[in-house]
């Protein structure tokens, strides 16, 4: 039994060829974070006869029983990647779109004391900080600024 089989298995779901397809796709890319087109288009270079709406379906799957998380950065368009466990963050460039991940002790330690400032109790933390990536910097057309 292969290791994406018993994986899913261990969150109730049968191992069906997509799912175990997808998966190998997203842990096998050099690239964290996969939209369904990008996961798609794989498929279809790897010689897969997967429909679309299968890979979106079998992404919804896989983000349901916890092996994936979906994020949706600037512009709307959500992408997954291997949940891991380890909580992280985001850099994102808005000139090509690369996203970076990062983690910091500092910026842990201060969403909590935010949220216990205002009384919250957290469930989950998401942060997504937007700028222009080293090479588009170097790039004529790479947009500008702070904010």
């Amino acid at each position: 039994m292969s290791t994406q089989d018993q994986e899913l298995r261990s969150v109730g779901l049968k191992a069906t060829l997509p799912r175990i397809k997808v998966l190998e796709i997203i842990r096998g890319s050099e690239e964290r974070h996969l939209s369904a087109e990008d996961v798609f288009r794989r498929l279809l270079e790897q010689g897969h006869d997967v429909g679309l709406a299968t890979v979106y379906r079998v992404l919804s799957q896989l983000e349901a029983a916890g092996l994936l998380s979906r994020n949706v950065f600037d512009g709307g368009k959500a992408v997954f990647e291997m949940n891991e466990g380890d909580h992280h963050d985001h850099l994102i460039c808005v000139s090509c779109g690369r996203v970076d991940e990062f983690t910091s002790p500092v910026i842990e330690k201060v969403q909590f004391e935010v949220a216990d400032a205002h009384g919250y109790e957290l469930s989950e933390r998401r942060l997504a900080l937007y700028g222009v990536c080293p090479a588009c910097q170097k790039s004529a057309n790479a947009p500008r600024g702070r904010n």
